[in-house]
């Protein structure tokens, strides 16, 4: 039996959208995180970028479980004495809606350079509307 190794311009694109208002968090973010790296093929390669596009839409109404709403809190270090900054799940709703959704889903990607390639394949928009109608993404209803 021979192994084999699928290449980057061997792989069709294939879209899909996400309604991130119908859909919590965590659950959301690793079924995107798993579609981005291609894992749901049997073509997966380790060493390749094969995923698909992942398109979200209503990142600001996505729902959180628990007490996540009051306790959730996002720290940034600059690297300086002092430097620690800690945002609440409250502050990133008003300020930055779309980040939410990236981070969880840039936490569970490689921390590799293929990883943020297969960032770059995300894309999150805060409302309905979003750029991508030509690519006819398919709406995934449901979580597997």
């Amino acid at each position: 039996m021979k192994t084999s190794h699928i290449r980057a311009q061997d792989v069709e694109e294939r879209w899909y959208l996400y309604d991130a208002s119908q859909h919590v968090l965590g659950r959301m973010a690793s079924e995107i995180a798993v579609r981005l790296m291609g894992k749901d093929r049997p073509t997966w390669t380790p060493s390749e970028k094969n995923g698909a596009h992942v398109v979200v839409i209503n990142a600001d109404k996505v729902k959180l479980t628990g007490k996540k709403d009051f306790q959730k809190e996002y720290q940034n270090f600059s690297g300086y004495p002092g430097g620690l900054h800690i945002a609440s799940i409250e502050d990133m709703r008003k300020r930055k809606p779309r980040d939410i959704v990236k981070l969880a889903v840039r936490r569970m990607l490689p921390k590799t350079r293929l990883g943020k390639d297969m960032l770059s394949m995300l894309k999150v928009y805060g409302g309905t509307d979003h750029p991508h109608e030509a690519q006819k993404p398919v709406k995934v209803e449901t979580l597997s």
